[in-house]
């Protein structure tokens, strides 16, 4: 199955990224819509200095994540929200929408990425390149591990 990996630049690129979100993380992880959806994500706050990618097979959405200048000084930009519908999982989709992200963030002179990583996916960061510092913390709930990479 071929997946199309294309940057969000509607609105219903957002609704497409969003079903993805809510079927991961609000569905399957619990984590409260308020928590999960946030300025970034709603009128028009996609648009400008963040982007929002999906990834479609068949034109359905199955992935999604997005990247954002960073305001700390240890990164320039921070990828998030970073979503695969499980029954999709495994299969590379994933690493394809990372390294679309990576891209964009190559395109707009960023040299280094962070990411809050959930406990289990460290070792798909891993194989990207990125590596784990810091605590252990909470994100919505779940344990994470701040990761970094140099581009």
């Amino acid at each position: 199955m071929q997946l199309e990996i294309r940057a969000v630049a509607t609105q219903s690129d957002m609704d497409d990224a969003l079903s993805v979100r809510r079927a991961v993380f609000i569905e399957e992880q619990q984590v409260s819509e308020d928590e999960e959806i946030d300025q970034h994500d709603r009128d028009g706050g996609w648009l400008g200095d963040v982007v929002q990618m999906t990834g479609y097979i068949d034109g359905k959405p199955v992935v999604t994540g997005r990247l954002m200048a960073e305001s700390a000084p240890e990164a320039d930009a921070h990828i998030g929200r970073v979503a695969v519908l499980k029954e999709l999982r495994g299969k590379g989709y994933g690493k394809q929408l990372m390294l679309a992200l990576h891209e964009q963030a190559r395109k707009r002179g960023f040299r280094r990425l962070t990411l809050g990583a959930q406990l289990h996916a460290i070792p798909f960061y891993e194989s990207l390149g990125y590596m784990a510092s810091g605590d252990v913390f909470l994100d919505a709930g779940i344990e994470h591990r701040r990761m970094d990479l140099q581009l």
